[in-house]
């Protein structure tokens, strides 16, 4: 049996259990759906999300589709439902969990495989800058794109995840010696870790003939300024970004949501990355990834390290 079905298995039995603790445990009903009627919810849940999942997982492909389906379903309106009535916030959080797992399940169930790829498609598709646009253009591109993907990753989504963090009662009560060093903290992550991102995309965009964007990437291998010492240095930069708007806001599910994207990048967009770095400039790659590591910075950069240039794409 495949991964996918296993999952939906799996599903399948922590569905039936929950109905029952449901049924059983007033704590867990009211942390999971507040006030609303379990027997109405039931009704649909149990054939829509139980059943449906255990067929699934004895191999009915439209069981799949069903369950998932469903599950997003279930996931949005509990979570308007917590948004208005400021209830059931732990029951969100499980519903994001089962439709996050139901939807990579679908895809093994469906297609044997999790498309990755579709990450970078479309707009993101791999592209290279124009090389004749000239450095003044490539900056200007990356300093629009550095005040978009920071307004919205690290300004508007963290700003509505912890509106949702409040909201749905899931913002513990913090002592207020705890407040202020999360926020100090914060302070002084954001400030080195934007730094470092500015630095990287400087670096980029100056002597790369291209922008940090997928759809602009550079025309040359930039192995200088902070990619001498690191091979990512501005996801490195947006994650400690991201998890110190966490500990600004004293947000946790604001650092989940930081420490989530690092492991959909290391994942996912990484690795086509580094595919397409390395057939765009092979052995040039290929030495510089044997000498710099992809996430630990070498400091101080040994002298083995590449040199502050820029090697040319592989024609």
């Amino acid at each position: 049996m495949s991964w996918g079905r296993w999952y939906f298995a799996v599903q399948a039995v922590a569905g039936a259990a929950w109905w029952a603790a449901v049924f059983t445990v007033p704590a867990v009903r009211t942390a999971t759906l507040g006030s609303v009627q379990p027997i109405l919810v039931a009704l649909a849940d149990v054939p829509l999300f139980v059943v449906a999942s255990a067929l699934a997982a004895a191999g009915v492909r439209a069981a799949a589709v069903v369950a998932t389906v469903w599950t997003a379903v279930v996931m949005a309106a509990l979570a308007v439902w917590a948004t208005v009535t400021t209830e059931a916030g732990v029951g969100v959080l499980v519903m994001i969990g089962a439709t996050v797992g139901s939807v990579l399940a679908l895809a093994l169930v469906l297609l044997g495989r999790i498309p990755t790829e579709w990450v970078t498609s479309g707009p993101l598709r791999f592209r290279t800058a124009d090389p004749d646009a000239g450095r003044r253009r490539h900056v200007l591109g990356t300093t629009l794109q550095i005040v978009v993907f920071w307004g919205l990753f690290l300004g508007v989504f963290p700003l509505a995840i912890a509106f949702a963090e409040h909201r749905w009662q899931l913002h513990p009560p913090l002592p207020g010696p705890v407040t202020v060093v999360s926020v100090v903290t914060g302070v002084v992550v954001l400030v080195a870790a934007s730094v470092l991102g500015i630095l990287s995309a400087a670096a980029m965009s100056t002597q790369g003939a291209g922008t940090p964007l997928p759809s602009a990437m550079p025309n040359r291998l930039v192995v200088a300024g902070p990619y001498r010492s690191v091979r990512n240095p501005m996801a490195l930069a947006g994650i400690a970004q991201g998890v110190a708007v966490g500990l600004l806001l004293t947000s946790w599910t604001v650092v989940v949501y930081a420490l989530a994207g690092s492991i959909v990048w290391n994942c996912i967009v990484r690795p086509l990355e580094e595919d397409d770095l390395e057939h765009r400039f092979g052995d040039d790659f290929r030495r510089y990834a044997a000498q710099v590591r992809c996430w630990v910075p070498r400091w101080p950069i040994p002298a083995s390290a590449p040199a502050d240039a820029i090697s040319p794409p592989r024609r």
